[in-house]
C-alpha cells in the first residue's frame, strides 16, 4: 500500500462555494494509483467541504439561501461574535456540512458521479486563503 499527502491552498471570494474538483483530480492523477481512498480535510472552523452538483448554478444560490435561513447572521442570537456577525453562523454552518470527505479511487479515477463536484464552502463574508489537506492511500 502506498500513501501520498499534500495541502491545497484555496482562495475564496467570500461566502460561497469554490469548486476544487480539477485541482484535486489533477493531484490524484499525479500519484499514479489505480485503487484506493482519498480523504480531504478542511483545516478551518468557518469553512467546510461538500460534494454537490456542478452543473446548474442555481444549486449554489439555493444552498447559500438555505444556510442563511438556518444559521442567520443575528447579533442577538449568539454570544460568540469575536470576528463579527458572520463568525458564529460560519461555525454552525461548518458543523452542519462537515470538514472532511472520503472518495473512493477505482481504475485511477475518483468515483464522483456525473454531476458531482468537490467544493470548499466558505462561510465567512471576507475572502480567505483556506487549506485543505489531502491524503490518499492505495496502490
Amino acid at each position: 500500500m502506498r500513501q501520498a499527502t499534500t495541502i491545497l491552498s484555496i482562495d475564496t471570494h467570500g461566502q460561497g462555494l469554490t469548486e476544487m474538483t480539477r485541482a484535486v483530480s489533477a493531484w490524484v492523477r499525479e500519484q499514479h494509483m489505480d485503487e484506493g481512498l482519498l480523504t480531504l480535510f478542511c483545516r478551518h472552523t468557518s469553512a467546510s467541504l461538500i460534494i454537490q452538483e456542478n452543473a446548474a448554478p442555481e444549486v449554489k444560490t439555493d444552498i447559500l439561501a438555505y444556510f442563511a435561513r438556518i444559521a442567520p447572521e443575528d447579533r442577538q442570537a449568539y454570544a460568540h461574535d469575536d470576528e463579527g456577525p458572520d463568525d458564529m453562523p460560519a461555525h454552525l454552518r461548518s458543523i452542519l456540512t462537515g470538514v472532511h470527505l472520503s472518495i473512493p479511487l477505482i481504475g485511477g479515477r475518483l468515483m464522483l458521479g456525473t454531476w458531482q463536484g468537490i467544493y470548499l464552502f466558505e462561510h465567512r463574508r471576507a475572502a480567505h486563503r483556506r487549506q485543505v489537506a489531502l491524503h490518499m492511500a492505495g496502490m
